[in-house]
C-alpha cells in the first residue's frame, strides 16, 4: 500500500485480478490490517451518497470492512462481498453483512442495490465482468464507485524500505519503489477504470474522476504496525519482516520519530442510465 509496486502489479502491465494469491493474502492478520488501514475520507462518502438513488449499498472486496462500517455511518444499509474468509469474519464481528465469494461469482439472487463501491480492490476484479455485474445488480440511476488512495512516504522512509526489502527478498519481481511517483501510476490505473467502464458499454455514465487531498501523521510505532499489511510484506517470514521493519524504523528515528503522509483518495464514479 505504501509502496505502490508492492501492493499490486503496475496496471499497464500486467492483469492484477488474476493475481488471487496477493489478493488473498491480505486476512493472515486481519485485525492489524482494520487498526492500520486509513479510512476514507467522509466527503468522498458523503459524495457517494448524495449521489446515489437510495441507502442500500453492496461493498466489493470489503475486507475487513472499513469503509462498509463508514457508509453504515452515513444511514446506508450495506452488504460486503469478499473472498477471504478470515476478513469477512472480521467484519461480522463489527456489524457487517458479507457474502464470501469473487465478486464475478457472487450470485446476487436477484436482489439490487444503489449504490456498487469498491475501496483499495478494483484492480482485483476483472475489469469487463465487473462493470457488467455491476451494471446487473444496479437499480436505474444506481451509481458505480471505486476508490482508493494514492501515497507515499517521505523519500528517506521510502527509501530505507526500499533497500532493506531489495536485502531480504532479491529475487521479488517487485523492487521495493514504485517507477515514477504514486500519483501518476494511480491516475494511469484510475484512467484505466474509467475506460472500461466506457468500454463495458452497460448502461453507464460517462465516468467522472473524483479526487479528495488529506493528510495524517504516523509515529515510527503507527507506521511499522502497517507495513506488514501491505502486499509485499503480507507473505515475508517473521525474520526477513523484522528486518525490513528495522531499517524503515531507523530511517523514521533520523526524522524525529515521525512525518505527515499527505493522501490523494481517487474515485472514479458513473451512473447506470439504462438496460444491461
Amino acid at each position: 500500500m505504501p509502496i505502490l509496486s508492492q501492493e499490486q502489479p503496475h496496471p499497464s502491465e500486467n492483469e492484477p485480478h488474476k493475481a488471487r494469491q496477493m489478493a488473498e493474502s491480505f486476512g493472515v492478520d486481519a485485525e492489524r490490517y482494520d487498526r492500520t488501514r486509513p479510512r476514507y475520507p467522509d466527503a468522498l462518502v458523503e459524495r457517494i451518497v448524495a449521489a446515489s438513488p437510495g441507502p442500500h449499498v453492496l461493498d466489493v472486496g470489503c475486507g475487513t470492512g472499513i469503509e462498509a462500517r463508514q457508509f453504515q455511518a452515513a444511514g446506508c444499509t450495506v452488504l460486503g462481498v469478499d473472498p477471504d474468509a478470515r476478513m469477512a469474519e472480521f467484519a461480522r464481528r463489527t456489524g457487517v453483512e458479507v457474502e464470501v465469494t469473487t465478486f464475478e461469482a457472487w450470485d446476487p439472487a436477484g436482489r439490487s442495490f444503489d449504490a456498487v463501491v469498491a475501496g483499495q480492490a478494483w484492480h482485483w476484479v476483472d475489469p469487463v465482468a465487473g462493470v457488467v455485474k455491476a451494471a446487473r445488480v444496479l437499480r436505474p440511476g444506481g451509481l458505480l464507485a471505486v476508490f482508493a488512495h494514492a501515497f507515499a512516504p517521505p523519500a528517506a522512509v521510502a527509501e530505507a524500505f526500499a533497500t532493506a526489502y531489495r536485502r531480504v527478498v532479491p529475487d521479488s519481481p517487485f523492487n521495493g519503489q514504485p517507477p515514477k511517483q504514486a500519483l501518476d501510476v494511480y491516475q494511469a490505473m484510475f484512467t484505466t477504470f474509467a475506460d472500461g467502464i466506457r468500454e463495458a458499454d452497460s448502461g453507464f455514465s460517462d465516468p467522472e474522476q473524483w479526487r479528495f487531498d488529506w493528510e495524517q501523521r504516523y509515529t515510527r510505532d503507527e507506521w511499522l504496525d502497517l507495513l506488514p499489511t501491505t502486499g509485499g510484506l503480507t507473505r515475508l517470514p517473521a525474520d526477513k519482516l523484522a528486518e525490513v521493519l528495522a531499517g524503515v524504523g531507523t530511517a523514521i528515528d533520523a526524522l524525529g520519530g515521525g512525518f505527515t503522509m499527505s493522501y490523494t483518495t481517487m474515485a472514479v464514479t458513473a451512473s447506470r442510465t439504462g438496460a444491461t
